[in-house]
């Protein structure tokens, strides 16, 4: 019996890695993509989750285009990570399947109120602004999740936007503290799981010696994005963050982590979107999420070579 997810994505070429993935993998039933505003503006992370759909082979997957801000700060983008387009590296058509009608928000809440309870998992690879949307407007869905697998936070590694936060979490940490305190079984796929899980030429290399559309447009898309953090971190490769959560789903025995509670600091203006994550368990809040700390890189990358190719 396949998992039914939705997947709420801003991309982002590692986003795009992510959606290829769960495409290619019958284990996932995916029941449509919501669009966030986030590493680009949403009528980028839009057209980018069609484009991808496209270039999967996939273009029945349904794309609903979601929040466009934050809950209550400015938009913060990345396009000095991602480049202009949110995809830059391949040269993807502009796509011809059509963005859904109706609101991405609505169709999560829709969708969790209409399928079994406990049987859709929300799959957040940017910011939780949709998830916090729906859980606001709709507090009844929450206890119908499944489950909630993000990638967002750090604790070891810290921050990648400023010194304290990661990206997703620092875009909308209000949404992540909505999502954090609502209950929902929660597992995180932090920079310090990310980070260890990095690119190499060799890798690269397996994705092109495919010889496919797909193929090469994910050789391309990790040449791109892998040139920033190579030369931020002095790394010899970038890490491909939010496959992690699609790779958990599938074969979940590639992470360990440990039950902890996961904070997100919203009112300090020098830690905004931190994640304080209990690691030691040095409080006695009460543990509220799965926080994971490594990954085996090898079989990750195994898997992703192995379902890229099916496309």
């Amino acid at each position: 019996m396949a998992r039914k997810i939705i997947i709420d994505t801003d991309p982002g070429q590692d986003d795009a890695v992510a959606i290829l993935l769960a495409l290619a993998s019958n284990e996932l039933e995916v029941l449509g993509l919501t669009a966030v505003a986030g590493n680009v503006p949403l009528p980028l992370t839009e057209l980018n989750s069609r484009k991808i759909c496209e270039l999967a082979g996939k273009p029945e997957t349904r794309v609903f285009a979601g929040c466009a801000a934050p809950l209550s700060r400015k938009l913060v983008t990345a396009e000095h990570v991602h480049g202009r387009t949110g995809l830059d590296g391949p040269e993807l058509p502009d796509p011809v399947m059509p963005l859904q009608d109706q609101h991405g928000v609505d169709f999560i809440i829709e969708t969790l109120r209409s399928e079994p309870s406990k049987t859709v998992t929300l799959c957040p690879l940017g910011p939780l602004t949709n998830i916090a949307t729906a859980f606001n407007r709709a507090p009844d869905v929450v206890e119908k999740v499944e489950e909630i697998v993000l990638m967002g936070g750090a604790y070891f590694e810290v921050g990648n936007i400023t010194p304290a936060a990661e990206f997703n979490i620092y875009v909308d940490p209000q949404a992540a503290d909505i999502v954090m305190k609502s209950g929902a079984k929660i597992t995180i796929m932090p920079l310090d799981v990310t980070h260890k899980a990095l690119t190499t030429r060799a890798r690269i290399d397996a994705f092109r010696a495919m010889n496919t559309p797909v193929g090469t447009a994910v050789a391309d898309f990790t040449d791109f994005f892998e040139r920033f953090d190579m030369a931020k971190y002095g790394s010899e490769g970038a890490p491909l963050h939010d496959p992690c959560v699609i790779a958990y789903l599938i074969r979940p025995e590639l992470f360990t982590g440990r039950h902890i509670n996961v904070e997100i600091e919203t009112m300090s203006e020098l830690t905004l979107g931190m994640t304080v994550a209990d690691w030691w368990g040095v409080t006695d809040r009460a543990p509220n999420a799965t926080f994971m700390g490594d990954i085996d890189a090898e079989g990750f990358y195994d898997l992703l070579i192995e379902r890229i190719a099916r496309l």
